[in-house]
């Protein structure tokens, strides 16, 4: 491999001739031989969105030549349009800081810049790096804005659309649904009645919370640290430059990003994206009831609850002919399980920091993106392939409701809960409907039992 000579603050480094990364870079991929897990594409797209507003912003202040912010948005653009995917190559296990990956960006968009110019790459003239790629800034304060950017526009360009498109389904099977009581049940044991429609109600309202939390944590996620630079205090940026940015940033991607009020709390705290992690955990809880409902209720096919049908998209089984599996929700509750996991992991780092400045950034940023990306990808995935393709099994609805014992509540108020326990206790004993043993022990009347225990009245108040 033929490389190239590049040189930093403690010495010169051989780069592969044809990549757009420096030094620094190299100097991590040599130091950093950890696992696999590179930073997520959003992060870096975020980082160039706020590289490019930096420059926007700097040229406007008289920071930087109007040639150089020009060539910087040129080379931030081709990375947003994906024609430098290839240039990030480092991975999350760095320094806590994302000190590496804002120099990667850096160098890169130095190195492309200089390319578009003509003076080549290794030249850094008319762009520079540091003095002007990464003008006004620290890593302090451009890593932490790119990762609250990154998560915003997932969060509203991706999680957010597929929650809906799954709420809706979920609801137009509730309104379809309405008309259908079946037994209900608590601790997996028989209860009294409601519909199917009811059951599928609560669905749609834990996904309407969960969307109302995540509008929630956007909020904190919009106040940027840009501007702070190394420890909060702005030092190197001009006076107007943390406003200006945020505007900048705002204007580039469509969502309402501010100048963060404290910039010591946006850089020595992680509390927004524990927040937004939160709730997106609190959201995994959500789906994975949903999944672990719908799975249990389509139960079977001859030997399980078998309420439901959901669509057979493949063979379920390498010996078993015929089988076929809930595999929609057992995909639904492995991603659930791990950003539960995430969760965990973001909580522990966004804890972790000391004084001025949290150093678990890329891990923290790792995960929260990687959160947000399963669980639009599943909710997406669930819908088309299990949720639309939804029906009820009207006999077996039918047969569970009329053998349940739990009907025996609607007659607490004409014989009392002991005799009504005593009915359904005897029932059970001696294999005998209810009807039948209410009879027996004197209790009531035919007539009357079949004027209490109306399954359809039992649904709501009365």
């Amino acid at each position: 491999m033929s490389t190239r000579t590049e040189h930093d603050t403690m010495g010169n480094v051989e780069v592969p001739s044809e990549a757009y990364w420096g030094a620094q870079t190299q100097r991590s991929r040599n130091n950093f031989k950890i696992g696999g897990e590179t930073l997520p594409q959003p992060l870096i797209y975020a980082l160039a969105l706020v590289k490019k507003a930096a420059a926007a912003t700097n040229v406007s202040l008289g920071r930087i030549k109007p040639e150089q912010a020009d060539l910087i948005t040129q080379a931030a653009d081709d990375v947003l349009n994906g024609r430098l995917d290839g240039q990030f190559p480092l991975v999350v296990w760095q320094t806590g800081s994302g000190t590496q990956s804002n120099m990667n960006m850096n160098e890169v968009l130095a190195n492309r810049a200089n390319e578009i110019a003509g003076t080549g790459l290794a030249a850094y003239q008319p762009v520079h790096p540091n003095d002007h790629v990464n003008h006004a800034q620290s890593t302090n304060d451009a890593f932490p804005t790119a990762i609250h950017v990154a998560a915003a526009i997932e969060i509203n360009r991706h999680l957010i659309p597929a929650v809906k498109a799954l709420r809706d389904t979920l609801d137009k099977k509730a309104q379809a649904f309405a008309p259908i009581v079946k037994i209900g049940r608590t601790h997996l044991q028989d209860a009294t009645p409601l519909t199917l429609g009811q059951e599928f109600s609560g669905y749609v309202s834990q996904l309407d919370h969960g969307l109302g939390r995540l509008n929630d944590a956007l909020k904190d996620l919009y106040e940027l640290a840009l501007g702070g630079t190394a420890v909060g205090t702005g030092l190197n940026s001009h006076p107007e430059y943390a406003e200006k940015a945020a505007a900048k940033l705002a204007e580039l991607s469509g969502l309402p990003f501010v100048s963060a009020p404290n910039k010591f709390e946006a850089l020595g705290g992680r509390d927004a994206a524990v927040a937004a992690s939160g709730a997106l955990k609190t959201l995994a809880a959500s789906l994975n009831k949903i999944a672990n409902d719908i799975r249990w209720l389509a139960s079977g096919p001859r030997c399980g609850l078998g309420e439901i049908k959901i669509p057979e998209n493949e063979p379920g089984s390498s010996i078993m002919p015929g089988k076929v599996n809930p595999t929609q929700c057992e995909a639904m509750t492995m991603v659930c399980c791990q950003v539960f996991g995430n969760d965990v992991t973001i909580g522990m780092a966004g804890a972790s920091g000391n004084f001025e400045l949290n150093v678990y950034m890329p891990v923290i940023a790792y995960n929260l993106l990687q959160s947000i990306r399963l669980l639009g990808d599943a909710c997406n995935s669930f819908n088309e392939h299990c949720a639309v393709g939804i029906e009820p099994v009207p006999e077996k609805i039918d047969y569970f409701l009329h053998h349940s014992l739990m009907l025996v509540t609607a007659l607490n108020r004409k014989i009392g809960y002991e005799n009504a326990a005593k009915v359904a206790k005897t029932a059970y004993k001696n294999n005998k409907s209810l009807r039948e043993t209410a009879v027996e022990l004197g209790l009531l009347t035919g007539e009357e039992f079949d004027e209490l225990v109306v399954p359809a009245d039992m649904v709501h108040p009365r």
